[in-house]
């Protein structure tokens, strides 16, 4: 768990640094400016953008019953966080898997990519997918989901 806030976290600790450093120098607004760079940028890098996520098992077992694609993603991975955000809202009708706390969904994607944990990794009908187009993981949503 605490492993996902360390970037986070040191992102928001670097803007205080600077910010504190512009403050002491006379320039307060550049300072503000900075600061809320780092905290977005903190924001966009920590959990909190993601929908909730579940454990793999629980998650593979919802998918068969309703078809809904099944996405193992990480903190930090740039293209996880290209796909949450292109998918818009319709992140929400998919299953979240965080890797980093769910061994069994780490063993998922070392297993569907030849031992590496490379993510994002989408599981539609069964069949893993790395790093697909985010439109391509749209168009897998079924209307009813």
């Amino acid at each position: 768990m605490m492993r996902a806030w360390i970037l986070p976290i040191l992102l928001v600790l670097c803007g205080l640094v600077a910010a504190t450093g512009l403050v002491s120098g006379g320039d307060p607004a550049p300072a503000a400016v900075l600061l809320l760079v780092f905290v977005l940028l903190a924001g966009v890098n920590s959990p909190l953008v993601f929908p909730k996520s579940i454990g793999a098992l629980e998650a593979q077992q919802r998918s068969t019953v309703d078809g809904r694609p099944v996405v193992f993603w990480r903190p930090g991975c740039t293209y996880c966080l290209r796909l949450r955000i292109r998918l818009g809202r319709d992140a929400r009708r998919l299953y979240w898997v965080n890797i980093w706390r769910d061994p069994a969904g780490a063993a998922a994607v070392r297993k569907a990519n030849d031992g590496d944990e490379t993510v994002p990794t989408v599981i539609v009908d069964g069949h893993p997918y790395t790093n697909p187009d985010p439109a391509w993981v749209r168009e897998q949503i079924s209307p009813s989901a």
